[in-house]
């Protein structure tokens, strides 16, 4: 793995939740919020456990700290998510883009603290399992979407390549 498979794992990631981000424009306050079956309970709950985890885990790989607990509440629309998440965005394209690739073999020593589990990853690792989480969880979003109505159109890997090819194809 080097800098730029990351970095092109994340330009996947962010292009992915700008897509689901425009298909959620649609719904209702209500709607965001409302709880559905689903591991988070809720679009808002599952969008906001994404951007936290992400954050941590910069944390957690030698970016820099990110502050308080993230908290659903504190969250009320998708324009705050979609906001706090683009900071978030430039923060970690800038940590990225301070890595070798060296770098992302030196393992770490971090703590899930609701687990009380204290493990070892290397960078690399620990910023792929981040993005990867993201994946993941972009799929429960997309089908909490479709259960209240709406389309979130095709956020697979596949779409992306494809956009990005039409773009370099001018």
């Amino acid at each position: 793995m080097t800098v730029k498979d990351l970095e092109q794992l994340y330009d996947y990631s962010y292009w992915a939740n700008a897509k689901l981000f425009a298909s959620m424009a649609a719904l209702t306050p209500e709607e965001f919020v409302r709880p559905v079956v689903g591991s988070l309970a809720s679009l808002r709950n599952t969008l906001v456990h994404m951007m936290s985890a992400e954050g941590n885990w910069l944390e957690r790989a030698g970016g820099p700290a990110r502050g308080a607990p993230v908290k659903a509440d504190d969250f009320p629309t998708l324009d705050a998510v979609s906001s706090y998440w683009a900071a978030q965005e430039q923060t970690l394209r800038a940590y990225l883009s301070g890595l070798a690739d060296a770098d992302l073999s030196r393992r770490l020593e971090y703590t899930v603290p609701h687990r009380g589990v204290t493990s070892e990853l290397a960078i690399g690792e620990m910023l792929h399992h981040a993005v990867n989480h993201n994946t993941h969880h972009r799929g429960q979003v997309s089908l909490l979407v479709r259960a209240l109505g709406h389309a979130p159109g095709d956020v697979d890997l596949l779409f992306y390549y494809k956009a990005i090819g039409a773009r370099q194809r001018g």
